[in-house]
């Protein structure tokens, strides 16, 4: 397809491929959002599908007492076609994968889209650390590729990350823009540059916070308390890793400095690496670098 047959117009039907912390969100935020005719939400195993539809019921349960009618909500609903079946995705206008971070399986997965959707179809990952540039080669399809990383809980958090290869078409990356804004959402563009904006600043200032402690230069309770009160953050640095999953955190930052070795700003400090050997991985574990019940945080884990 040559670039100037692009066609402009929005997106009648999308696809989103899985269904997981991020997927599910993604999914029903184009599903209420109006846009499209028709939503289909794919995951390769039925527990997963099953999960993610879970999910999706028990948020739009919510919105239906705060913010929805029945009818919207049972509109929004009856425009998911929940699928175990990838041949499903074959016809939809737009892709938008949330997978779990691993190249290997974004290799395969691409592989397979380019393969199976038609020519027209745009792919859109919502990669939070990995190369869009390099997924859009797997694809066959890098003029019509691009990123749209959404941030979590999708369907609270307002900015999109769009990012462009140096092959995204410029119509497609203004279709993308333009879904982000149909959605509800605030759209950012950036580059294909590591972690985009928000990783790219937010990954290096934790692994700093870390160093420190690292160093013995001040307490892990001490960081978080002066990056509170000092900078006004809702919640202090080994507090917001420890949330996110320090095995996320070690998996964005493992990637860059594999990928970026002479870049002095990717490292991982000690102190993560001992907590992801020793299988503390934050919240999600009930320890890092404090102890958790549940959402709840306890004290330092020291």
């Amino acid at each position: 397809m040559n670039k100037s047959s692009i066609d402009a117009s929005g997106f009648d039907s999308a696809g989103c491929v899985g269904l997981g912390l991020m997927g599910h969100g993604i999914c029903q935020v184009a599903a209420t959002s109006g846009v499209h005719s028709k939503v289909v939400a794919f995951e390769q195993e039925q527990r997963f599908l099953d999960s993610g539809k879970d999910r999706i019921l028990k948020s739009i349960d919510k919105l239906e007492k705060e913010k929805m009618t029945s009818e919207m909500a049972d509109t929004a609903l009856g425009k998911i076609e929940f699928t175990t079946d990838i041949g499903a995705l074959k016809d939809v206008d737009f892709v938008v994968e949330a997978v779990v971070e691993n190249i290997d399986l974004k290799r395969d997965l691409y592989t397979a889209l380019g393969d199976l959707c038609k020519p027209e179809t745009v792919f859109a990952s919502n990669t939070s650390s990995l190369s869009i540039g390099e997924m859009a080669g797997f694809s066959k399809r890098p003029d019509r590729f691009l990123g749209v990383h959404f941030f979590n809980p999708v369907q609270l958090m307002k900015v999109v990350e769009v990012i462009r290869t140096n092959e995204t078409d410029p119509t497609v990356l203004e279709r993308g823009i333009k879904w982000v804004q149909e959605i509800g959402k605030v759209s950012v563009l950036c580059d294909d540059t590591p972690g985009f904006i928000v990783n790219r600043i937010l990954v290096p200032s934790l692994m700093q916070a870390m160093a420190l402690v690292d160093r013995k230069e001040a307490s892990v309770k001490d960081v978080d308390l002066a990056m509170k009160l000092g900078c006004g953050h809702p919640m202090g640095p080994m507090h917001l890793a420890d949330y996110i999953g320090l095995d996320t955190c070690h998996s964005i930052v493992k990637g860059w400095t594999d990928n970026y070795p002479d870049e002095p700003a990717f490292f991982i400090p000690a102190c993560l690496q001992e907590k992801i050997d020793a299988g503390d991985l934050g919240r999600k574990t009930g320890k890092g670098f404090y102890h958790w019940q549940g959402d709840r945080r306890g004290d330092p884990a020291e």
